[in-house]
């Protein structure tokens, strides 16, 4: 059963890469959502990687398939407001704030999540495209994927015996 957690945690590790290829070599830096989604594929990796390592029985399994889950579900919402704004039109997207250092020196905390979640203009530029869709558009994919296989290890996990 451990590989079944283990795969998330690896398919999670690559998207991780894969990000910060583009962002080192491909010159393409990451608006605030993509960051917030960064941070989600992050910690869908230490969850999974976990589980993988302790092999948990059935209960854990449920426990860790559910908080897997959860955090794909955030991820996919936040991919999911960055493909929103991506299909704008242009009068109607937001206009682009400050960088997230500028914003952690100058605001109040509360204001820099608020932002970060709301995303601005820069969240609704397309710079890179695969097969025709947007990182943000293969991101809301995998974090629909990572909801679908965390709820099947789920239900796998709970299918087991004690």
């Amino acid at each position: 059963m451990r590989k079944f957690y283990a795969a998330p945690a690896l398919a999670c590790a690559a998207l991780l890469a894969y990000g910060y290829w583009l962002q080192y070599f491909d010159g393409q830096d990451p608006c605030p959502l993509c960051l917030i989604q960064r941070g989600f594929y992050l910690m869908i990796v230490i969850v999974f990687t976990a589980a993988a390592l302790h092999g948990p029985g059935r209960v854990g399994g449920i426990a860790y398939a559910a908080v897997g889950g959860v955090l794909a579900l955030g991820g996919l919402g936040t991919a999911a407001r960055q493909v929103w704004l991506q299909h704008l039109p242009p009068e109607h997207v937001p206009p682009c704030g400050p960088d997230l250092y500028y914003m952690i020196d100058n605001f109040p905390l509360s204001r820099v999540f608020e932002k970060l979640f709301t995303g601005s203009g820069e969240c609704a530029e397309v710079k890179w495209r695969f097969l025709g869709l947007s990182i943000a558009e293969w991101s809301l994919a995998w974090f629909l994927a990572l909801v679908l296989y965390s709820v099947w290890l789920g239900f796998s996990a709970r299918s087991r015996s004690r």
